[in-house]
């Protein structure tokens, strides 16, 4: 009978740990038979690229109990019996809450995830100590009905010559499904209200320059076959599958950094769990992200210009507080049917 627990030997910057993996032999992934085993085997491999980019920054936990496609949920907070190597940080919330939550710094601390069940990792944009103000900028492209990888490739390229214009480098990464991720390295001056202010100008900019194609339009009836700029995940905690993370996904696949040369020819089912490995053997296209950090101020230029104009403010996601200057949190399409005037309040029927 297999062993229902074993011990893998953990190499890291203090030494070989110790780390107990439960039953090793379930199977996560069953299309492809990828076992618990075989993901901690994984992290292990990629855990330099790994913590480079995800590491040392609050990080949500998407935890599946039994497999891919079962049942999930999210972990933030460090659970009681954690080891003393997984670390924590407290950070504030949305609604104004502080709480503690959980920082991966070693390759033992990602083992440790996997243990708890852990297939995707969803890291922050700004790193510890100073949680309140992003690294980077972020920008997910996500294609809609209609529409894939396909459709956001030109507009990964035609986001990436805006965000040159503006000062900034972009790298591009895939989602892991049928979307890209485009992430710029910045100077941490400003938080996260600010940053998404800039991601909202690229991608209104972007939308002129590709209206038929893409669309910041935060009302799915609203969008088509487009590829929508998602400018929310730039909000404090809202997060993206980190680089190197797998995907809950009958394939395995992984969100992989890419050049962008390889974008030509781009198959993101060819980024998996099983292949990553060996192309991180022979680099990783993200090597040398955060060297150079840009600066936002032209993107907040733009937005300014915009607000000048008459575009201000977009929704908010609907957990989130009422914001200033928002919109109101109604579909367009119910919006006269519901009596609302021109400043976003409901009037009597």
């Amino acid at each position: 009978m297999a062993s229902e627990r074993i011990t893998l030997t953990v190499p890291g910057p203090h030494g070989d740990r110790e780390v107990g993996l439960s039953s090793p032999n379930r199977v996560l992934w069953p299309e492809l038979g990828i076992t618990k085993h075989e993901l901690a085997e994984y992290v292990v491999a990629v855990s330099g690229a790994f913590l480079a980019h995800n590491g040392d920054r609050p990080v949500s936990l998407e935890r599946f109990p039994e497999a891919v496609g079962g049942e999930s949920f999210f972990s933030k907070n460090p659970p009681k019996g954690a080891p003393d190597f997984v670390e924590s940080q407290t950070v504030t919330y949305n609604s104004g809450r502080r709480h503690p939550q959980l920082v991966l710094t070693e390759p033992a601390a990602i083992v440790w995830a996997v243990q708890m069940n852990t297939i995707v990792f969803h890291p922050w944009a700004s790193k510890v100590p100073d949680t309140d103000q992003p690294i980077e900028l972020r920008i997910d492209l996500d294609p809609q009905p209609g529409t894939g990888v396909e459709q956001a490739v030109p507009a990964a390229r035609a986001l990436r010559e805006v965000l040159q214009e503006a000062g900034l480098e972009p790298w591009v990464k895939t989602s892991g499904n049928r979307g890209l991720h485009v992430f710029c390295p910045i100077v941490p001056e400003w938080e996260f209200l600010e940053v998404r202010h800039a991601v909202i100008a690229a991608g209104r900019e972007l939308e002129r320059r590709m209206p038929d194609e893409v669309t910041t339009a935060w009302w799915k009836e609203e969008r088509g076959e487009r590829v929508f700029v998602d400018f929310n995940q730039a909000n404090r905690d809202r997060t993206m599958a980190g680089a190197y993370s797998p995907r809950a996904l009958p394939h395995a696949p992984v969100s992989a950094p890419v050049s962008w040369d390889e974008l030509d020819d781009l198959d993101p089912r060819a980024f998996t769990v099983r292949t990553i490995p060996e192309r991180l053997a022979q680099g990783d296209p993200w090597a040398g992200i955060q060297e150079r950090p840009g600066r936002i101020d032209t993107l907040l230029q733009w937005w300014e210009r915009d607000v000048e104009d008459g575009l201000g403010e977009l929704p908010f996601p609907p957990d989130f507080p009422k914001m200033p200057g928002e919109p109101p949190r109604v579909q367009p399409s119910k919006k006269v049917a519901e009596n609302w005037d021109d400043d976003g309040n409901r009037v009597a029927d």
